[in-house]
């Protein structure tokens, strides 16, 4: 492993900051704190951070010396709504939010790319850093869209990574394509007749309803979509009721559908509807479908995967960079970037639970290595520069 020196040196600071981050997690556009001391840090570092974009975003911006091409660098910022049970000094001080997806290791690395290539910025060009709020809700990069990013900050290549508990330690995984799922995030209203429990004939039982539609949901790809396509739909929450003698007058379904292609992600959603209008027809419920998001599929151009391969060879070495692992189930509005610029989204392993678990946390020894990547990505397409 051939890590950057200077950023090995700067691991126990970046560790610092990504352990203040998991102690106070902030969920998608509250990243208010977050947003602040990434702020605070990139003015230390002598950058003119851009605040407020998106609602919560950051940019700052590296110029080169000589004119040349513009690449962006990305993290997110935001936290999920859960609990922290990682049992870590850092746990979570926040109740039912928690960084357990490692957003707090991207920023931290994030920064510490800023700080080094503040010092020593490339030799033409320019990096562009985006601190981005709101990926788990599939919204920020939207809103940071909305805001003029891509305007006010113009970039011709862009990358992020991700902390993978699927690869093994040591390893980074780089595909070209395809590389995540869409995916939409849905929502279904259920709205019925509430009454006694015992009086049901009087009622019309929501709550039955959503039972119903969630068994319904659970067999579409099985019975509509063709076993060569890949795509799922999953329902991740029911809420209904309030006793056990009541029976509610509304209920709401929540899920996500996601797929590899555009075409597959509408297929699924079309499906969704009918078996929504299917439930309201037998039950009497009137029942109503909507997409709260929607993120396309994550794909790496042929020429961004091969310039992250690149840099992830030169510290990594080439045996430990994985090129042909199949495209994971997640989504990351990242995607939206790499609709506006060609790049990639590169996956370094860690050992530890799988994220979105509430005993997970991000692996502090890839800070100095995502970071590495990043600034030998920066100097193999901007030249390596010094101050003065």
């Amino acid at each position: 492993m051939k890590l950057i020196e200077p950023l090995v040196a700067l691991t126990r600071e970046m560790t610092e900051w990504r352990r203040d981050f998991h102690r106070h997690p902030e969920l998608a556009f509250e990243e208010a704190r977050t947003a602040g001391l990434v702020a605070e840090r990139l003015r230390a570092f002598g950058l003119a951070p851009v605040t407020g974009i998106g609602g919560t975003g950051v940019v700052a911006v590296i110029e080169g010396k000589e004119a040349g091409p513009a690449i962006a660098l990305r993290a997110d910022m935001d936290a999920l709504p859960m609990s922290d049970e990682s049992g870590r000094d850092w746990h979570s001080h926040t109740g039912g939010v928690a960084h357990a997806c490692g957003h707090d290791g991207h920023t931290a690395a994030l920064l510490g790319v800023a700080q080094h290539l503040s010092q020593n910025p490339p030799a033409r060009g320019r990096v562009v850093l985006i601190f981005q709020p709101a990926e788990e809700n599939g919204l920020g990069a939207r809103a940071m869209i909305d805001d003029g990013l891509l305007t006010r900050f113009p970039f011709d290549e862009v990358y992020a990574f991700h902390n993978m508990p699927l690869l093994a330690p040591g390893t980074a995984g780089i595909r070209t394509g395809s590389t995540l799922n869409g995916y939409v995030i849905w929502e279904i209203a259920i709205a019925g007749v509430g009454g006694h429990g015992a009086a049901f004939f009087k009622a019309t039982d929501p709550l039955q309803a959503a039972a119903r539609l969630a068994t319904e949901i659970s067999s579409i790809v099985g019975r509509y979509l063709d076993p060569a396509e890949s795509g799922l739909i999953t329902v991740c929450a029911l809420n209904a009721g309030s006793s056990h003698n009541i029976i509610p007058a509304s209920a709401t379904l929540s899920g996500t559908l996601r797929a590899l292609k555009p075409e597959v992600m509408e297929l699924l959603y079309t499906r969704l509807e009918a078996a929504c209008a299917g439930v309201a027809a037998m039950t009497g419920c009137t029942i109503s479908c909507s997409r709260l998001a929607e993120v396309p599929p994550c794909v790496n151009a042929e020429e961004g995967a091969n310039r992250a391969v690149a840099a992830a060879t030169e510290v990594l070495g080439a045996e430990q960079v994985i090129r042909d692992h199949a495209p994971f189930p997640f989504t990351d509005d990242f995607a939206l970037l790499l609709q506006a610029a060609p790049g990639a989204y590169l996956f370094l392993g860690q050992d530890s639970a799988m994220c979105h678990n509430p005993a997970y946390d991000f692996d502090d020894a890839l800070l100095p290595v995502a970071g590495s990547i990043f600034v030998t990505l920066v100097h193999q397409r901007l030249g390596e520069g010094r101050l003065g």
